[in-house]
């Protein structure tokens, strides 16, 4: 294929919207790429700090003792209407 003077200024037009088209998307695409880093570090953020706050509730679940109460008895539900109760007669 052999080049005319005529269509030289459509060849330089071309290569021009082709190199400007290219960097469009480049920056386009690092764009995209830091609001997609970014949004992974926010993920990592909240994920570490819920597994931080399950560690407390973990760890305030072990360490919390009830306080022993004389009057207390202990009672389990079977099911329906019908509850056992433990320690009632027992006396102190």
């Amino acid at each position: 294929m052999t080049r005319t003077a005529a269509a030289s200024p459509w060849h330089n037009l071309a290569w021009f919207v082709g190199a400007l088209a290219t960097s469009a998307a480049v920056v386009i695409g690092a764009v995209l790429a830091v609001v997609f880093a970014a949004t992974v570090v926010a993920v990592g953020f909240m994920g570490s700090a819920l597994f931080g706050l399950a560690a407390f509730a973990f760890r305030g679940r072990k360490t919390i003792k009830t306080p022993a109460d004389d009057g207390l008895i202990e009672a389990r539900h079977l099911g329906g209407h019908s509850w056992v109760a433990y320690g009632w007669n027992e006396r102190s």
